[in-house]
């Protein structure tokens, strides 16, 4: 089966064109729609990615702010193509860590079909995996834990408390990986909130943090989380350790 991918663009601009023919050849369905919401509302299938080739970056604002909503509700790939400075700039629409891939112009269409691969294959993940959403204010930290975890689960990354509340107002989830040291609503303060909220207070949360001595991890747990994570312990570790968080809560519901 031919996997879909959704080029948002210009359809008579002659790169939009070139490429969705040179992704036809190497064998992907490709759908080009303008870039308006109205038209990715209309969809009548599910891309397996949504391409958006940056022209006038202005003409895009809109249609990358609802991709962003769709990523956090709908687990939905979104890569961008453009020059430096138009990516940078759709940064400010759709969050970088938001964005699975970006690739400057002029695109290499070897390298453009070599990662879609890649994301598709790591993204077909069983709808009946665990959910995890992962909660830090560091864009590359939630672009790391999500590529350790996504072979195995559903993952949805946010930057800051506040969207983490506004995402689980929607949204269910089986875990959540929580940032201790945070900006403006820390982690301690997210964790309270989500406790006190009758939707939210059974939901496992493990802190991430980067202090290890004694002082800090005895203050961690007097909040009482189901674990801590330290940010830099190997990523098979951590994979580990929540692979065994979830085994024994599996094997604690059969006795």
């Amino acid at each position: 089966m031919q996997e879909k991918v959704l080029l948002i663009g210009d359809n008579k601009s002659f790169m939009v064109n070139a490429i969705t023919k040179d992704l036809t050849e190497i064998f992907y369905e490709v759908t080009l729609v303008a870039p308006a919401v109205a038209f990715l509302k209309g969809l009548s299938f599910r891309p397996d990615i949504y391409l958006v080739y940056l022209d006038n970056v202005n003409d895009f604002s809109e249609v990358l702010f609802y991709l962003d909503t769709q990523v956090l509700s709908s687990d939905i790939k979104v890569c961008l193509i453009g020059e430096k400075m138009q990516i940078e700039k759709a940064y400010q629409s759709i969050p970088e860590e938001r964005v699975e891939a970006s690739f400057l112009r002029p695109v290499n269409i070897k390298q453009l079909g070599e990662r879609l691969d890649y994301l598709i294959e790591h993204g077909n993940i069983s709808g009946e995996a665990r959910r995890i959403l992962v909660v830090d204010d560091d864009g590359m930290m939630l672009k790391a834990i999500k590529s350790w975890l996504e072979n195995r689960y559903r993952v949805t990354i946010v930057n800051s408390g506040m969207s983490a509340i506004k995402f689980l107002a929607t949204n269910q989830v089986d875990l959540i990986l929580l940032d201790y040291e945070m900006p403006v609503t820390t982690g301690p303060q997210v964790f309270e909130m989500l406790r006190s909220d009758p939707d939210t207070k059974d939901i496992p949360i493990m802190f991430l943090t980067v202090k290890s001595d004694k002082e800090s991890v005895m203050k961690v747990l007097e909040l009482k989380p189901d674990n801590y994570l330290l940010k830099t312990m190997p990523p098979k570790e951590l994979v580990a350790q929540i692979d065994a968080f979830f085994e024994q809560r599996k094997r604690d519901k059969m006795i």
